[in-house]
């Protein structure tokens, strides 16, 4: 039997799990919330065309708005000026899209403080319990923020000295960018940053450090829960769109039961 007709009969026989990691797009999707003079993207939102009328008799379809980094979604490098000269959402290299995942939870600490930081110490020691990052793949980080997706409010977390949400230090990501053997990371908040890494030296260290270093983000997951520290299988897919700085996508998990 063929390696692609295992796979196929594993999850018609639900030894393999396919497991959605994305959130749904619709009108109440949050989106990330920029200070003025800063432009900011626009929610989700459906334009119907036709739907089974005079417009269209048989038919029903819509027209879309939204922006590039909404619901569930990927980072290109050029999404941010470090990487500026990489590539754009078409340009990822398609067998980047299929790659292992390493899941590190750390949900406790986040319900504890909502401005927890991610630092390489916490990355060691998940090592020495679960075995290295794997190469060319991804670090999934949970911090259980999908349980405010719902809610725009309280999925941004914001007071009067901006959002408080998750996120990882300034060393840390640049830990990541430069020596870690990982692709990219995921997260479950709006972006790959913690809510006030405006306020970093540099600021957005993540966006600013794996980014530049031609690697990518996933943000706005869900599911994390259901993945084993490792040996989860991510497949990415987000719109081929020419010069574009990302896109929402659909992400997928294969879990072995």
């Amino acid at each position: 039997m063929s390696v692609l007709n295992a796979l196929i009969d594993a999850i018609g026989a639900e030894r393999v799990e396919v497991i959605d990691l994305t959130a749904p797009l619709n009108a109440a999707t949050p989106v990330i919330r920029l200070p003025a003079p800063f432009g900011n993207t626009a929610s989700f939102s459906l334009d119907e065309i036709s739907r089974y009328d005079e417009r269209g008799p048989a038919w029903y379809w819509n027209d879309f708005r939204t922006g590039e980094h909404t619901g569930t979604h990927f980072d290109a490098p050029v999404h941010w000026v470090t990487g500026r000269d990489l590539e754009d959402v078409a340009q990822v290299p398609v067998s980047r899209l299929i790659a292992p995942a390493a899941m590190l939870d750390f949900t406790g600490q986040a319900a504890a403080d909502p401005d927890f930081l991610l630092e390489v110490d916490h990355i060691r020691q998940w090592e020495s319990e679960h075995g290295p990052l794997p190469d060319g793949g991804w670090l999934l980080y949970r911090t259980g923020w999908d349980a405010r997706s719902d809610d725009q409010d309280e999925f941004l977390n914001a007071s009067q000295t901006g959002p408080h949400t998750p996120g990882m230090s300034v060393e840390c990501a640049r830990w990541l960018a430069r020596e870690a053997p990982v692709l990219g990371i995921g997260v479950e908040t709006v972006g790959t940053d913690a809510g006030a890494a405006h306020s970093f030296d540099p600021p957005f260290p993540c966006h600013s450090s794996l980014l530049g270093a031609g690697k990518y983000g996933l943000t706005q997951l869900r599911n994390l829960a259901r993945l084993p520290p490792l040996g989860a299988v991510v497949i990415a897919g987000p719109l081929p769109i020419t010069g574009g700085s990302g896109s929402p996508c659909r992400a997928l998990a294969l879990v072995e039961s």
